[in-house]
């Protein structure tokens, strides 16, 4: 029988060690710095799930070479509100990071974010066709500008010597290529942020895990020392749950009405990766390919460079693979525990509608590695399979509710704001800043427009569509790129 051993309080609860805890911490106490916040991570280390360097590809995702973030109409017309909207919350992520690095939150840039190159790859004519159309629908929008089209094949070779190396350019090929992408190890990234928290009295408690939660003008968490069994109470005014595929249980064992009829499914990835040396050399860049059409932006393949502590990686994927958890370190029960009679028929309804994507994805988990070196080959035609192994990657669990699929980032609140946790995935991490200014202001709108001055010295921009103001997007650019050594 567990033993339960104290009861303590504090201001804040944060569920989860990962980029979202670790980026609401730091604002918190930026803005309260007398506030106690607590941490509690259920594993051994900050950024061991989704954030992890390995679990994600590393991409500062701002739509400038993810295809799927511009769709095409049935007019034939390119609908570029979520890669301008995408873009926008990135740019929010870009200036508190240059903030955080001159208010010395953050150490030694190169270790979190590098320079590379963000490619959109397109082979066939009418992929070309449409990476055409879609760069001259972006062209006029200052947030896209210098992205370049390329169609030439010399040119092509010039940019992606790996890509070119025994491609057949019978078929037209084309990219777009913006050379100020970026890379971005959000595990780094996590583990300063949270470093900075600690160093200013917020309090970790590392392999500990909220096994319940309940609410009475406070919210009560009951906590489990993983290694000891025993057990204690945390009371708290305000929690945020950022505990990736744990965060929607969690949610449910609160009880508030604002998470009825969610559910999940959880979809684990696979990436090809190489450190071959040669390879490595010719490929500096993210090259984005287009997902199967009515397929969601998690399969759009794409071969990536890494900088993984200090060394230069390629990456391929991404592959889907499966399980029942939820955390790649989670239990076999998670999804079965999920399921309430309250998202029940939600969860059949996106059996019935999405029989392709589940179809495809019954497909993944049949490739064996020849398949995979054969679908690498249609990014590098040389790939022999030598110098590529295959590693699994974070666990994602995909939000249904009424029966559809959401695969955007999603923050879910009580009404009161007292709990709120983050849902989803894609962009995730790259718009971190933005989503937990959203927090924010949802969950302490007494507080908010006090904090306002304060916020906008960490994001100059914020408040402001920078799309509409490119003088000032220019500006802010221009002081991003010097402070973060762009």
């Amino acid at each position: 029988m567990e033993a339960m051993t104290k009861t303590t309080k504090t201001d804040v609860v944060l569920v989860g060690a990962g980029i979202m805890s670790a980026t609401l911490g730091a604002l918190l106490r930026r803005l309260e710095p007398d506030w106690s916040i607590t941490v509690i991570e259920r594993l051994d280390a900050a950024a061991a799930e989704s954030s992890g360097s390995w679990n994600n590809a590393g991409t500062g995702h701002s739509a400038l070479c993810e295809m799927n973030y511009t769709p095409q109409r049935p007019d034939g017309s390119i609908d570029i509100s979520k890669a301008v909207r995408v873009n926008e919350q990135f740019q929010v992520s870009r200036q508190f990071w240059a903030y955080a690095v001159e208010s010395d939150m953050l150490a030694d840039v190169r270790s979190f974010l590098n320079p590379i190159p963000h490619v959109s790859f397109a082979h066939g004519a009418e992929q070309v066709d449409f990476l055409r159309r879609r760069h001259q629908a972006l062209a006029a929008n200052p947030l896209f500008a210098g992205t370049e089209f390329i169609d030439d094949t010399d040119a092509f070779a010039r940019r992606l010597p790996l890509m070119a190396l025994s491609r057949d350019f019978s078929q037209p090929v084309a990219l777009s290529w913006a050379g100020h992408g970026t890379d971005i190890d959000f595990g780094v990234l996590s583990k300063q942020l949270l470093g900075y928290a600690v160093r200013n009295g917020t309090s970790v408690l590392f392999g500990h895990e909220v096994r319940n939660l309940c609410y009475d003008g406070n919210w009560t968490l009951t906590v489990r020392n993983r290694r000891t069994a025993q057990t204690q109470r945390i009371t708290a005014k305000f929690v945020f749950i950022g505990a990736g595929g744990e965060t929607l249980p969690l949610l449910q064992k609160s009880g508030i009405k604002e998470a009825k009829g969610f559910g999940g499914f959880p979809v684990g990835g696979l990436f090809m990766r190489s450190r071959d040396p040669a390879m490595v050399a010719a490929h500096r860049a993210k090259v984005y390919g287009s997902p199967a059409q009515d397929l969601p932006a998690m399969v759009a393949p794409h071969l990536d460079a890494r900088i993984v502590n200090g060394e230069p990686w390629l990456v391929f994927g991404a592959f889907v693979g499966w399980s029942p958890k939820f955390l790649k370190h989670g239990r076999l029960t998670d999804l079965g525990r999920s399921i309430k009679r309250d998202n029940l028929l939600s969860l059949l309804r996106v059996g019935v509608s999405q029989r392709k994507l589940v179809n495809y994805l019954l497909g993944q988990l049949q490739l064996s590695q020849p398949d995979r070196v054969e679908a690498l080959r249609q990014f590098v035609p040389s790939a022999s399979g030598s110098g590529w192994e295959t590693i699994a990657a974070g666990q994602r669990v995909q939000v249904i509710r009424c029966g559809v699929l959401d695969f955007d980032t999603t923050v879910l609140s009580s009404g009161d704001g007292s709990i709120a946790g983050l849902l989803g995935a894609s962009p995730g991490a790259s718009t971190a800043v933005s989503t937990m200014l959203e927090v924010l202001e949802r969950c302490f709108p007494d507080r908010y427009q006090a904090w306002l001055p304060r916020l906008t010295d960490m994001v100059p921009s914020l408040g402001v569509t920078l799309s509409r103001e490119p003088k000032l997007f220019e500006e802010v650019w221009s002081w991003g790129s010097k402070v973060l050594e762009l």
